[in-house]
């Protein structure tokens, strides 16, 4: 419990660039653990709908019933769900114009897909830029309120004729402060930029595997 007190009372005693310095780190900390709940849960969600949509999408049933259904719930689609409808209202909509250009059909289908593709992925990177920022910042945002609360406690020992640890300690204590807050507020935002940039980048793969194997079953189709 003293070990607390005293923590408090070291931050209560610090100078006002410090508690800004502090302040900020511990608003970029709140602000990068929201993003990295969000995230998790926008990004878990991605791949549950991804692996309930393959199972729907391969299971040999009318891509135009599943085309349909879809069509029940168009403004929540998200991921391949999205993707694939954007893909085949496009190739419909094209057959009706240039029923007998089959390579127009396809190219139309993947250019939809692909703007689709750009915006899902948009999404899912949403927040990432921002941990980023605060894993690459934060340290250095410690470090500029330790140096500045080492400048602040070494011109009050200037004016003294003594100077022991005990009265080095305090001021000193107070300056690192920061830099621990920093390093705190940096590392879980760092951690998360990197799991979670991986899982994107896989989500995307597997976005760009489907809309490959979706076009070569289309082609399939017109051929037919």
């Amino acid at each position: 419990m003293g070990s607390e007190l005293s923590l408090i009372d070291l931050v209560a005693q610090s100078g006002l660039v410090v508690k800004l310095v502090l302040l900020l780190l511990l608003l970029a900390s709140i602000l990068s653990w929201a993003a990295i709940f969000d995230r998790a849960r926008v990004l878990r969600q991605a791949r549950s709908t991804a692996d309930a949509f393959e199972q729907k999408f391969w299971s040999g049933g009318d891509l135009s019933a599943l085309y349909r259904d879809l069509g029940q719930e168009e403004r929540r689609l998200t991921g391949l769900p999205l993707i694939f409808r954007n893909g085949f209202k496009e190739y419909v909509r094209l057959r009706k114009v240039t029923p007998n250009d089959l390579q127009g059909l396809i190219l139309g289908a993947e250019r939809s897909m692909r703007v689709a593709l750009s915006r899902e992925v948009d999404r899912l990177e949403t927040n990432l830029p921002f941990l980023a920022t605060v894993g690459s910042t934060s340290p250095y945002i410690g470090l500029f309120g330790t140096v500045w609360g080492t400048m602040h406690a070494f011109q009050a020992l200037g004016n003294m004729q003594q100077t022991t640890l005990a009265l080095v300690g305090p001021g000193m204590s107070e300056a690192l402060i920061t830099t621990a807050v920093g390093l705190l507020a940096a590392i879980p935002a760092v951690v998360a930029y990197n799991r979670y940039a991986s899982q994107v980048e896989r989500l995307h793969n597997r976005y760009e595997e489907f809309m490959e194997e979706f076009s070569i079953l289309l082609q399939r189709q017109g051929r037919g």
